[in-house]
């Protein structure tokens, strides 16, 4: 499964990594260069940091879903307790 970024957030990727280059680096890059960057840790570390974050969410949903049967779980068979502890008060 490739990843792939709209356009706006694509250019806003690009234009980031060359302002990287340029504030970090002995050298600026290009665009084109930045985009084959993009296109290369898109293909290559990308899947990593998406499996990764799914994982998390997968994580906390459950997280959630636990609670949620715990909160909401009943007790079963409590027919017979209220006479029970209705026929303890009077004795």
């Amino acid at each position: 499964m490739s990843i792939e970024l709209d356009k706006p957030d694509r250019q806003q990727a690009i234009e980031s990594i060359q302002r990287y280059f340029t504030e970090n680096m002995e050298a600026p890059i290009g665009n084109m260069t930045a985009g084959a960057l993009l296109n290369f840790f898109l293909q290559e570390i990308g899947p990593c940091i998406y499996n990764k974050a799914v994982a998390d969410a997968r994580a906390r949903m459950q997280a959630r879903l636990d609670d949620v049967e715990f909160e909401v779980q009943e007790d079963v068979f409590t027919y017979w307790r209220k006479f029970e502890k209705a026929r303890n008060k009077k004795g």
